[in-house]
């Protein structure tokens, strides 16, 4: 029986835990009913390089597995793991991705859901080698697996009847972290008289009083899971 190839490419700045992705996909292929092909690539950069090429040369890649947060040497050239999955939606749209990331924030996982909504999605948090390879099982069977702390933000997202856009969010965020009322215009693309009527409607639908200022606004929506 002729094996089927499974071409893989895993991007991670760390050596050690590419050598530890490729030794459980390995190990899930017990009946050895796959050829894998795995590639290893330890930064942004290249991993864009090796995915043009492919582009190029018309070959393909049936997973993906890589990190948001490269070293600060790629940072410093604007490349994310979030712009670096949208050129693999739009060069391999039928190429499955994983993102596994230590990044544990609430506003950035909603929005690659929305802008890329990958196959896989595991917090580095909650992996164990158990973990990683459901999730190669999972994957090759064309269903999605996301680890426990995603699960648990969806099923927040999910029961919550309370109705922001993305703006909201955008306000939500920029105040978590900070951002000063003068200088939200620059952030976001509102007045400062329609952002604070937006935060006014926030605090409305959060049950948050006047009095309780912007901490105890942004502390109702990390327990919502929206930040």
């Amino acid at each position: 029986m002729k094996k089927e190839k499974k071409s893989i490419l895993i991007i991670d700045s760390c050596p050690l835990i590419c050598e530890a992705y490729k030794s459980v996909i390995n190990s899930t292929n017990k009946n050895e009913d796959y050829l894998f092909d795995i590639n290893l690539v330890h930064c942004g950069k290249q991993g864009l390089e090796i995915i043009n090429n492919a582009s190029k040369n018309k070959t393909f890649f049936n997973l993906i597995i890589l990190e948001l947060k490269f070293s600060i040497n790629y940072q410093k050239e604007r490349l994310s793991g979030e712009d670096l999955s949208m050129t693999i939606r739009k060069t391999f749209p039928n190429t499955k991705i994983i993102i596994s990331t230590a990044l544990d924030d609430n506003f950035r996982i909603h929005n690659i859901f929305k802008t890329i909504n990958p196959e896989g999605f595991i917090l580095k948090k909650d992996l164990t080698s158990k973990d990683f390879k459901n999730a190669i099982c999972s994957i090759f069977n064309n269903e999605p697996f996301y680890s426990k702390s995603i699960l648990k933000l969806l099923r927040k997202e999910i029961s919550s009847t309370l109705l922001i856009d993305r703006i909201d969010r955008k306000i939500l965020y920029e105040l978590s972290i900070g951002a000063r009322m003068k200088d939200m215009p620059n952030y976001v693309p509102l007045s400062a008289a329609s952002i604070e009527k937006r935060k006014r409607h926030l605090k409305k639908i959060f049950n948050v009083k006047d009095k309780g200022g912007d901490r105890e606004l942004i502390l109702v929506a990390k327990e919502k899971g929206l930040i």
